[in-house]
């Protein structure tokens, strides 16, 4: 049986865009409406955000630590910070040698409660500040003894849809549920009649990707803690 032999398929934002709209039962008409076809496809980015993990915009990071300096500003394309690590190397200098010392994430009351941010030694803990641009405050504060590199996983945003000619910044997975949540938005404005067929199929296509794109391990360890919430 002869086949493709390809894996390379994927959609343009407009070919997103057109098949959006057929979805809705409509065709785009003007300039406009595929201006607020993708004006719409951003904000479905901005609610896949908040839907928490996207594994493909999971990206690891590191800064040099500075003496004295418990604060540490991550890039502005951060969203949160998932895990984090002291290291005794930069990750070009990696070897046999190298020594990671997890640190323990810990909630805004937990580092208000901490008695003196500012003591120096071993950090053991971090907090991070979710402003726009977000901070990673460590506790202790570092005093470079042996461990010289922060590192951590951070989660990003989803880049900007762009020109119409441009691929959407997702994984082939989510090309299902990204039609389906665009055209979802746009019936609110084009389509009423069709919205709530169109959210549940939504809501199915965004299930089975999101089943898909967790973390496949053969065992789940939680530890247990003694230190009261956010320890």
């Amino acid at each position: 049986m002869a086949s493709s032999g390809t894996t390379a398929f994927n959609l343009d934002i407009d070919e997103v865009i057109d098949e959006a709209y057929v979805r809705c039962g409509l065709s785009t008409q003007s300039g406009y409406d595929l201006k607020r076809a993708r004006r719409n496809l951003n904000l479905l980015f901005s609610e896949w955000g908040n839907r928490g993990l996207h594994l493909w915009k999971v990206e690891l990071q590191e800064a040099p630590l500075v003496s004295g300096q418990a604060t540490y500003t991550v890039p502005s394309d951060v969203s949160d910070v998932l895990e984090a690590f002291i290291s005794s190397t930069a990750t070009a200098s990696n070897s046999a040698s190298t020594q990671d010392i997890s640190l323990t994430k810990i909630d805004r009351s937990a580092y208000a409660a901490l008695p003196n941010k500012f003591a120096t030694g071993q950090p053991s803990q971090y907090y991070v500040d979710r402003q726009i641009t977000p901070v990673i405050n460590l506790y202790q504060t570092p005093d470079l003894n042996t461990y010289t590199t922060l590192k951590y996983f951070s989660i990003n945003r989803i880049q900007d849809a762009g020109a119409y000619t441009n691929q959407s910044d997702a994984p082939f997975r989510f090309l299902p549920c990204m039609v389906s949540g665009l055209a979802y938005y746009l019936s609110f404005m084009k389509a009423a009649d069709r919205t709530q067929m169109l959210k549940m199929a939504y809501e199915d296509e965004m299930k089975r990707a999101l089943d898909e794109d967790g973390s496949r391990t053969s065992l789940y360890i939680s530890p247990q803690t003694f230190f009261g919430d956010g320890v």
